[in-house]
This record gives structure tokens, C-alpha cells and sequence, in this order.
């Protein structure tokens, strides 16, 4: 593993080089990173959804600063050779800081994230400068991980296939108990497993199962009923900054066979997810991935039963770039992360989905998640 790969500063000191090629690319002056993935991915502190604004100032050729309040000052992880730490006292306007920092530079890239109040106040105070999404710079090289990133997923999807081998093997009761109770369990789970918090536990049974993303709620889950259980949390390999596991297991409740046509439809799917695995090499466009399943879906009859795309990348958030759906003809690279999960949904009747992460690799699909994929009938 290279010396960057070992030391995190060293790493986040080549980002914040490729950020400024990129910058140079994309003729931006200067970026404004608030909350989102940017900021720690290059900076390693994640911000407070707070009032109270937080910004990484980073001039093409300029040093880069942390404008932070005072009282999360304590809470960054400041080392000199990425960026100078400006705290802001609440008598201050931070907003007035970073114009200064800003300087006479009028083309600005923007976190994505970033309140709408904070954008409105620096559209205010910079009235020549023109706002593009940050993304435009930073999102591409975000996508590609490094084998630091690409160790901490792997370990974020071990974390979260304990959890899945526990649904799949009958150790949490489903039939008989309410889909909060159970999604309340496996959040406790991940936690237990060493995920620091819980992103999302759907648990949706019965009709419920054919709505993807269904808030577990009050409704028992019967006997001989699918449940979809798509969960995932965020994982800290070290102190620095989390990745995310995200993973989709279906099974049938209180040990009852489930209807002829659910066995069908989930045989269907199995094979649609193993063949967009198999097509998941460095190369191949990321809508051709969306497509391998896709077709497969559709020439079995269910064409109009998947409803979403077959994939999302995945790293310090749970959904980013690339993003495996028609019309997307980026080719995959050696380090994207992405899931693939195609799903189907039959309205008032029943639904399944079955996800992995993988990383693209340059000896084919690196699979996240090992939990077994055949339909199980549990308890």
C-alpha cells in the first residue's frame, strides 16, 4: 500500500492537488465547502447540521481555510500542511470572513449540500460572482476510492452481512412482530456490529414489500409474507471519517412457503442481480450495467415492475456518483463504488429486492457484501 494510503494527511494532501487540477479544468477560482461529503473527504472533519456555518475555503493557488465557530473548533483534527483554522466567535459574521477570504475571485464552486440560507447570504455579499454546484470539481474524483476508502467498505459491508446472516438464518423474529420492532432490531444490530450510526432500516412486509422505500411502521408481519429488509449505517475504520454499508436482503416470514408467483418473481431477480454483478467490469458504461438487469426483468414480464434505477456509487454518503441508470454513459473505473439492487414491485401484492456493493476493479467486481442470496423462509 502506497505511503498516501497510510497516512491520511499525506492522501487528503494529493486530493486537495487533483481538487486544484480540476479547478483549473472547470475555471472555478475558488470552492466553498460546507456540509456534504466534500469537506471531509479533503479536510477530515464532518460539520454539524447547524446553524451556524462551516466552510472550507479553497483557493486555486491559494492556502486553504477551515472557517469553523469557535465552539466546534475542539472537534477538528487540524494539521498545517492541508489548511489554516480560522474559528469564528458568535459576535462575528462569518459570512463577512469568508467574503475576505474570497477575495476578488468571482467564479465559485459551491458545496451541494450547502443551506440555502448560507448560499443566499454570500449570493448577497458577493454580487459578482457567479455560483456553480461543487460537484462540477469534486464529485468524479470522489467517486474513485483509494484502498483506504476501498478497506473501509469492505469493512462497513462485513459489518452490515453479520446483520444480514442474522435475518437470513432465523435470529430475528419477524412473523408476529410489527416492522418497527424489527426494523428497531436491526438498527441495534448494525450498531453492535460497529457501524457508529444508523443511516435507514426499511423493513417492508406483505403489500409493503413492493414499496422500496417504505417506513416501517405498526403493521404485523404475517406468515408466508415477504419482508424486504434494505439497511445500512455508517462505519469508522478509524477515527478520521465513516463510509457507508448499504445492503438489501428479501426473506419470507413465519416459515410458511410464499405464493408460486413470489418464488417466480424472486428467481427472476436473483438472476437479473448475479448477471449485472458479472457485467459490472472496469469499461463497461454504468447504463449498461442498469440494462443487463433491466432486460432480463423485462423479458420475464416484469418490465414495468422496476421502478428505479439499478445502482447508486457509494462512499462517505449513501448515495453519489456514478449512478448506474440509462442515459449515464460514463464508463466504470478501477475504484468506483456503486450498489446493484434491482427490484420488483407488484402494487397491493408483494415486492423484492437483492443489493450488493462492489468496487470496480481491474480483476473484475470486488463484491462488499458476501451474505448468501437465495430466498430464505425464516421464522
Amino acid at each position: 500500500m502506497s505511503a498516501a494510503a497510510l497516512d491520511p494527511v499525506l492522501a487528503r494532501g494529493e486530493r486537495m492537488a487533483r481538487v486544484r487540477d480540476a479547478m483549473r479544468a472547470a475555471d472555478v477560482d475558488v470552492l466553498l465547502l460546507s456540509r456534504g461529503a466534500d469537506l471531509p473527504w479533503l479536510c477530515g472533519y464532518e460539520a454539524m447540521p447547524l446553524e451556524r456555518i462551516t466552510m472550507l475555503v479553497v483557493p486555486v493557488d491559494d492556502e486553504a481555510t477551515l472557517v469553523v465557530p469557535e465552539l466546534e473548533a475542539p472537534r477538528v483534527a487540524h494539521d498545517s500542511r492541508l489548511f489554516r483554522l480560522r474559528p469564528w466567535r458568535e459576535i462575528e459574521d462569518p459570512i463577512a470572513l469568508i467574503v475576505g477570504l474570497v477575495g476578488r475571485a468571482t467564479r465559485l464552486g459551491i458545496s451541494d449540500r450547502t443551506w440555502a440560507s448560507h448560499l443566499l447570504a454570500l449570493e448577497k455579499a458577493l454580487p459578482a460572482a457567479t455560483f456553480a454546484p461543487a460537484g462540477r470539481v469534486t464529485s468524479r474524483l470522489r467517486a474513485i476510492k483509494d484502498p483506504a476508502e476501498v478497506a473501509a467498505l469492505r469493512a462497513a459491508g462485513a459489518a452490515a452481512d453479520r446483520v444480514s446472516d442474522a435475518l437470513l438464518g432465523g435470529e430475528i423474529r419477524l412473523a408476529g412482530r410489527t416492522e418497527a420492532e424489527v426494523s428497531k432490531e436491526i438498527g441495534e444490530r448494525l450498531v453492535a456490529e460497529g457501524h457508529r450510526r444508523v443511516n435507514f432500516a426499511i423493513v417492508g412486509s406483505g403489500p409493503n414489500s413492493a414499496s422500496p422505500h417504505h417506513e416501517p411502521g405498526a403493521r404485523v408481519i404475517g406468515a408466508g409474507e415477504p419482508v424486504v429488509c434494505d439497511f445500512g449505517g455508517t462505519y469508522y475504520l478509524d477515527d478520521s471519517v465513516g463510509y457507508c454499508s448499504d445492503t438489501t436482503r428479501t426473506v419470507v416470514a413465519g416459515g410458511a412457503e410464499p405464493d408460486p408467483e413470489f418464488r417466480e418473481l424472486y428467481r427472476v431477480l436473483e438472476d437479473a442481480q448475479r448477471r449485472a454483478v458479472e457485467a459490472s467490469v472496469v469499461g463497461t458504461p454504468c447504463e449498461q450495467v442498469d440494462a443487463v438487469g433491466r432486460e432480463l426483468i423485462a423479458a420475464a414480464g416484469y418490465g414495468d415492475a422496476f421502478i428505479h434505477r439499478i445502482g447508486h456509487g457509494i462512499g462517505i454518503e449513501e448515495h453519489e456518483d456514478p449512478y448506474m441508470v440509462s442515459g449515464n454513459s460514463e464508463p466504470l473505473t478501477a475504484g468506483h463504488a456503486f450498489s446493484v439492487e434491482p427490484g420488483i414491485y407488484l402494487q397491493g401484492r408483494f415486492g423484492a429486492r437483492i443489493e450488493d456493493i462492489l468496487v470496480a476493479t481491474g480483476d473484475g467486481p470486488l463484491a462488499c457484501n458476501a451474505a448468501d442470496h437465495s430466498l430464505h423462509v425464516v421464522n
